[in-house]
């Protein structure tokens, strides 16, 4: 890459940090869109006018960003997830699935990709495999709350209230308050 072409991206680089910093994000936009002229495939300018068009509810626009950035990168975990991520979002539940196992297959200690295939999983009605990746997420993330509810809620559709309740039980030990509640939205008491 010639020089100027590399410096030209760094001064982009940098002015779209500074704009998104003092709240400018439709200017920070245009240094991103302006990256990606000097440079169509640049892995950054990518990710970042993909977040940009999310945050602004261009939902096809930032697909379109994340599926070229996982063509670009398509080793790069974090890439599969944010594409899954904005699938998911979408209600595009299937490839989500597919976004997402793939950002578990090069990364199996993503507990933020395995917590969203299991919600993608579970909106697909894939029950043990729902269990299975939120089984996961809570051994990646113990003492987060979020794996052990969805798993909570994943074990009461799967007609496992004892299993539930389990689950519920062990988040009582670090979050009593979403315990508690979940107790009471899954009905627990009555049905385990």
């Amino acid at each position: 890459m010639p020089l100027t072409t590399a410096l030209t991206l760094k001064w982009l680089r940098l002015r779209a940090w500074v704009l998104l910093a003092v709240g400018q994000r439709d200017e920070a936009l245009l240094c991103f869109q302006s990256m990606l002229r000097v440079q169509p495939q640049h892995p950054f300018a990518l990710a970042s006018r993909a977040h940009l068009r999310m945050q602004a509810g261009q939902t096809q626009a930032a697909l379109d960003d994340l599926r070229a950035l996982t063509q670009v990168a398509p080793t790069e975990a974090a890439h599969w997830f944010n594409l899954g991520f904005v699938l998911q979002k979408a209600a595009q539940a299937e490839e989500a699935v597919a976004a997402f196992q793939e950002a578990t297959r090069l990364d199996p200690k993503l507990d933020r990709a395995w917590y969203g295939l299991g919600l993608s999983l579970l909106e697909l009605h894939r029950l043990d495999e729902a269990i299975a990746a939120f089984k996961r997420n809570t051994e990646l993330q113990p003492m987060s709350p979020y794996g052990w509810t969805q798993l909570a809620r994943a074990w009461v559709q799967a007609e496992q209230p004892a299993k539930a309740k389990k689950a519920v039980e062990h988040l009582r030990g670090f979050e009593p308050k979403v315990a508690e509640a979940l107790t009471h939205e899954l009905k627990l008491d009555a049905s385990a």
